[in-house]
């Protein structure tokens, strides 16, 4: 198998989800460091491949992704066969899909300004009603998918699927801003279920930065 390359700081959630599923899969990878305070990302090597001079990028040979959520569907459609992370099922796969789309175009953008103020944000510059507003937004998509999760052990049903690994990051980044935050019974429960997979160390074992 060609050696697989990924360009990217592992305190992007962008990130994670790569690296967690390269180990879900049990893939042999090589990391670069890229991004904010290590750079890399505005040379001239670095925008040929991913000229949003974003994070992550993925070569796999000849093959250069960026976008993590169709990176994770890419390693899991070529390398997950057997594992069930790409559902075979049409419908399954599309369900999986759709929460994907979710995790970043509803679910993160609620979340984040809460995120860039606690930890990213000095104290003294800290926005307390950016805050307040993105923990309104985010609330009660979390308690959405709590309901979800109270029919299911993951997202899909009784197997772990690709859906799960942008949740579970974006659970991981939630869970560890310092804030309080309502009883999600179901959504805590399967969260302590990712926490427990070998595959997600050195990815949301990780402090916040």
């Amino acid at each position: 198998m060609t050696a697989l390359r990924l360009w990217g700081r592992l305190s992007s959630i962008n990130v994670r989800k790569v690296v967690w599923a390269l180990q879900q899969l049990g893939l042999p990878f090589a990391r670069t460091d890229a991004g904010m305070q290590f750079g890399v990302v505005h040379t001239p090597d670095y925008l040929a491949m991913n000229p949003n001079a974003q994070v992550p990028t993925l070569c796999d040979g000849d093959l250069v992704l960026w976008e993590s959520n169709v990176i994770v569907r890419y390693l899991c459609a070529r390398y997950g066969q057997g594992t069930g992370l790409y559902p075979d099922d049409l419908a399954q796969r599309f369900d999986a899909e759709r929460w994907m789309d979710w995790q970043q175009t509803t679910l993160n953008r609620a979340g984040g300004p809460a995120f860039v103020q606690w930890i990213r944000t000095p104290a003294e510059r800290r926005n307390l009603q950016a805050i307040a507003d993105s923990v309104a937004a985010t609330e009660p998509l979390w308690a959405m998918l709590d309901h979800h999760l109270s029919q299911r052990r993951w997202m899909l049903g009784d197997t772990l699927t690709m859906a799960d690994i942008p949740l579970g990051c974006e659970a991981h980044r939630w869970f560890n801003l310092p804030q309080p935050r309502p009883h999600w019974p179901h959504v805590e429960r399967w969260y302590r279920d990712i926490l427990g997979r070998a595959a997600v160390r050195g990815v949301l074992d990780l402090p916040l930065s």
